[in-house]
């Protein structure tokens, strides 16, 4: 029987862009029907990835989406609308910050909203 940390490690290992989960489940001699399950548990929580078990630093992924530019009445300059924003999604959670927002202030906001989640 596996354990959790390597349930968790073997899922995150099948989530890294390119990778098939066949492959990483034939790799790790279980089925991919495991790893879909173990990915599932992954997302929603009921599995975590212990923090020494990672051998890089774990990000959210960064979608980012052209906004259709709205004309802007002539009398209204750029520097007179407020600041853009940015929509990241954690475990989840969509999150609708400015696009000035301090990164250490965003970054205590993320592990908040990871810590309620648990």
């Amino acid at each position: 029987m596996r354990s959790e940390a390597e349930r968790a490690r073997i899922a995150a290992e099948s989530l890294v862009p390119g990778a098939k989960v066949a492959d990483v489940a034939r790799r790790h001699g279980a089925t991919r029907w495991q790893v879909y399950d173990w990915c599932r548990k992954l997302r929603s929580g009921d599995l975590a990835v212990p923090a020494e078990a990672l051998r890089e630093p774990a990000f959210a992924a960064l979608v980012v989406e052209q906004p259709n530019p709205t004309p802007l009445p002539d009398h209204v300059s750029r520097s007179e609308t407020r600041p853009s924003r940015v929509e990241p999604v954690v475990d989840g959670v969509v999150l609708r910050v400015r696009s000035d927002i301090d990164a250490d202030h965003l970054t205590r906001v993320i592990r908040a909203i990871r810590a309620a989640l648990r």
